[in-house]
């Protein structure tokens, strides 16, 4: 009898990809991968995150909360948070340590035949995972195209969690998004920490996704975050001239003050993220623009986070992810003066999400009457519920479309909304 596992994604869409190329590895390995919600196993895998303090307190928690309610079971913890500090899962009772690159050793490993615990070190070559992903619990296809980040963004642990910037063989690729769209996923979501430095052989991120457009099958493609940089452009044309991407941008912004932007290590200016902004939504019609921001960054004045809550409003987000500032130990950040205290950083936030709020609700306003391409993927109440190409949430009557295909739908009041969460449920 095959024995059981189960994988615990924490954090990014980075992540969910992983858990797919994690989960066909235990599948090689002989386990049987289950739901999270059987609590009958042999074996747990945590795919944890550190991009916040909190993420790192949730990593453990569930490692603390699985291993008291199944002590019979062994526990390997992998991803982000083993970067930062792996002796604390081990602390934790964890039975396996992997780092981020490490993962491809999983089945090894479980078979006995290479030590576990072990330091790959830094991998900066492009690389290929060997095997192809698997999503027995999801209606959506999350593929892995691109590890690590250049940028090394002040406030930022992932460039020395994730390593340096590196690409998925283009052909490796292509084959993994095949696979799944043989096996009926309508919409593959192409994952990295920066999509855009995809480079592998000379072969772009256009190049990429115009070969996986022209695979036969009726689906479509999402970008995940993206950067604003001015090196980026050629995307938009990209998009607007492929049908199959979805129109949906998420432009990540962290401020909108130059300064402060300046004190971020971010890459660009707020002129140039309007500009990037502008030609898009002129180029795509129905453009789904969202983006991140942080409040209470270390030297925020009351002027700099005025400027940044103008820009906001002007820059009329369909969504936006509003954190206050978390330090990471190791960060430059996270050592620099004048941080504004947890009430103020509050109560900045508290704005952002107001005036995101408003925007939301007039880019929904905005594709009422307009048809949208959606895939339903839930049932409840009678009514069938999806998301269309550039991210609005659509419910209709349950026997009026069928889940798990494109579908066109005309958008009517009291049938669309935008989700606070963007990444969609499985």
């Amino acid at each position: 009898m095959n024995k059981k596992a189960v994988i615990y994604t924490l954090g990014c869409r980075l992540n969910c990809a992983d858990t797919a190329l994690l989960t066909s590895r235990l599948e090689l390995a002989g386990y049987t991968v289950v739901s999270e919600q059987q609590t009958d196993f042999d074996l747990a895998v945590i795919n944890s995150c550190a991009v916040t303090a909190e993420a790192v307190r949730k990593s453990r928690q569930t490692l603390r909360k699985l291993k008291k309610n199944n002590p019979q079971a062994a526990f390997l913890v992998t991803g982000c948070a083993v970067e930062v500090n792996a002796e604390q899962f081990r602390t934790d009772g964890a039975d396996y340590v992997l780092t981020n690159p490490d993962k491809k050793d999983l089945t090894a490993i479980l078979a006995g035949m290479t030590a576990a615990n072990k330091s790959s070190g830094e991998c900066r070559e492009n690389f290929q995972e060997l095997v192809t992903s698997s999503f027995p619990f999801r209606s959506r296809a999350f593929v892995k195209i691109q590890e690590g980040c250049n940028n090394f963004c002040t406030y930022c642990i992932v460039p020395y969690v994730r390593g340096r910037e590196r690409s998925r063989k283009f052909a490796e690729v292509l084959d993994d998004c095949r696979q799944l769209i043989d096996s009926g996923f309508p919409e593959i979501v192409l994952t990295g920490v920066n999509t855009c430095a995809y480079s592998d052989d000379g072969k772009t991120l256009g190049e990429l996704i115009h070969s996986i457009a022209e695979l036969p099958g009726d689906f479509r493609i999402r970008l995940s975050s993206t950067e604003p940089h001015f090196n980026n452009r050629n995307l938009i044309d990209i998009m607007a001239e492929t049908p199959k991407i979805c129109r949906f941008l998420h432009l990540s912004l962290q401020h909108g003050c130059d300064r402060i932007l300046k004190a971020m290590n971010r890459h660009y200016t707020s002129s140039q993220y309007a500009d990037f902004v502008a030609e898009a939504r002129e180029k795509i019609p129905g453009l789904h623009i969202g983006t991140d921001i942080i409040a209470g960054f270390p030297g925020e004045t009351d002027d700099d986070f005025a400027v940044c809550a103008e820009f906001v409003q002007k820059m009329q987000f369909a969504n936006a992810h509003i954190f206050t500032y978390s330090p990471r130990p190791g960060t430059p950040a996270a050592t620099m003066p004048d941080r504004p205290d947890g009430k103020t950083a509050g109560l900045r936030a508290a704005r952002l999400r107001e005036i995101t709020a408003i925007s939301k609700q007039e880019f929904i306003n905005s594709q009422l009457g307009t048809e949208l391409q959606v895939i339903f993927e839930t049932a409840s109440n009678g009514m069938l519920h999806g998301w269309s190409d550039n991210y609005i949430a659509v419910s209709v009557p349950e026997n009026s479309a069928e889940k798990g295909c494109i579908t066109t739908v005309k958008a009517a009041k009291n049938t669309v909304s935008i989700p606070d969460n963007l990444l969609p449920p499985a």
